[in-house]
């Protein structure tokens, strides 16, 4: 096992953390583990190593929840699987100073998912692909069986102890990872928590058996949408004290406006343009991203000579399929710069350039990536997926639009209602940071968090 002392390992960025707990007066230690079954699933579809997660990677729900956690006393540990370590790693995260314990996956894990295109396809022909040689029976039980492989519960086990961990909290609850952590949790006598970060219900038929047991023996669930803690409430059955209100939290201090003017300048973009804003992930369906170009081609067909730009900034699996959409289009006032941005003050300033930000998703959890827009004064057009509902859906001072799913007129119309008036869309940009600054605070959602643990640990 490497225990080296932060010394940098021969992969150059990665750092190694000491193993022991020397924070004896922290409330407790939670183990964070993230939803999927190996990081390289994630970290591949936008084109990043475990060297640039350790260096580079920071904001998101992982470590909005780590400085939330930190700010009122309790330590965490994030625990990875990887298929491209052979024993326990212990790395650190050098932007928070997070202790990361990367886990190797188990051998049966690795045999099960040989030959999967998409591990988290919904059919086992999106899972394996039309021209898969396994018999049908063979692929469907490697389908229903990979998510519960993924975690090696025995590594795990024993990674836990030594970390001091008091506490699990996973990234879903709508995973097989959850409910072999709620398992895990039975046997070594630790609470196990999840939260919601938009993850699809049900991959597979043996979920519908184990999941309703795992969720009534978690410890508690933090859903920060408000319709989706009433479909679990009404889903599941379980206790309402078992259901914490918690969102997503931001860093207001660090995601803050800038000078707009200023931004532009040092970015290369039109001083005198409207600039309409989308960052995060290419996942097409997910994040609406179709719908949101055909959209644009309407307010295209429709603007009077307007100087617009649409600004697209992410990377991620759908990026080739994306081009060609882009190309199809043929549309100047687009511009994709496609990379996944780690730098939060290039991603500030980027922000502080728009005008207005969209988000057009078909699904979600609860995203971090209008709140930052938010918080740098921008108004956000969104769908209304439960967590925008939720972030925007209180009435004009909350500091956006909701429009309905997939109808891209409604999107239209209301990104040009906000670009044809300047001045509503600085107030609502006003209003938008108010809401941030209110609601979505490290301090405030890391009080909520600690009364969660204390009251169910």
């Amino acid at each position: 096992m490497n225990t080296a002392r932060r010394s940098t390992s021969k992969k150059k960025g990665l750092r190694f953390a000491d193993a022991a707990n020397t924070d004896g007066d922290r409330k407790g230690t939670v183990a964070l583990l993230l939803w999927g079954n190996v990081i390289e699933d994630f970290l591949d579809r936008i084109g990043l190593s475990l060297d640039d997660f350790c260096e580079r990677v920071t904001g998101g729900w992982l470590f909005g929840y780590i400085e939330a956690l930190r700010s009122v006393g309790w330590q965490s540990v994030l625990f990875l699987v990887s298929r491209a370590v052979k024993q326990p790693m212990r790395l650190l995260h050098i932007p928070s100073g997070t202790r990361i314990c990367v886990l190797p996956a188990w051998k049966a894990y690795n045999s099960v998912a040989r030959g999967m295109i998409d591990p988290y396809g919904r059919s086992t022909q999106a899972v394996f692909g039309r021209k898969s040689r396994l018999r049908r029976f063979d692929r469907f039980a490697r389908k229903e069986i990979a998510p519960y492989l993924a975690t090696p519960l025995g590594l795990l086990a024993r990674n836990l102890r030594r970390e001091g961990c008091t506490a699990i909290l996973t990234q879903e609850y709508e995973y097989g990872r959850f409910d072999a952590c709620v398992f895990l949790g039975r046997l070594l006598s630790l609470p196990v928590y999840a939260t919601f970060q938009g993850g699809e219900r049900h991959f597979g038929r043996l979920e519908h058996f184990v999941r309703p047991v795992a969720i009534r023996a978690a410890r508690g669930l933090a859903i920060g949408a408000d319709s989706e803690a009433e479909r679990v409430l009404e889903h599941y059955r379980i206790d309402p004290k078992k259901i914490w209100r918690i969102q997503n939290p931001i860093n207001i201090e660090l995601w803050r406006p800038m000078d707009r003017e200023e931004s532009r300048r040092s970015l290369g973009l039109p001083l005198h343009s409207r600039i309409v804003i989308y960052h995060g992930r290419i996942d097409i369906y997910r994040k609406g991203l179709d719908l949101l170009l055909q959209a644009w081609e309407k307010i295209q067909d429709q603007a009077d000579r307007q100087d617009l730009l649409l600004l697209i900034i992410g990377s991620g699996q759908d990026a080739a399929e994306f081009r060609q959409q882009l190309d199809a289009l043929a549309l100047p006032s687009i511009r994709w710069i496609n990379r996944y941005e780690t730098d939060r003050t290039i991603m500030r300033r980027y922000l502080s350039a728009g005008d207005l930000y969209v988000l057009p998703s078909r699904n979600e959890g609860f995203p971090v990536a209008p709140l930052e827009a938010m918080a740098c004064g921008l108004p956000v057009v969104g769908s209304n997926i439960p967590a925008m509902s939720t972030i925007i859906g209180r009435g004009s001072g909350s500091g956006g639009l909701i429009v309905p799913r997939e109808d891209t007129c409604a999107l239209a119309e209301a990104i040009q209602r906000l670009l044809g008036d300047p001045e509503l869309c600085r107030q609502l940009g006003r209003s938008a940071r108010r809401n941030v600054e209110a609601r979505f605070s490290i301090e405030s959602i890391g009080r909520q968090l600690d009364e969660m643990l204390s009251r169910g640990g």
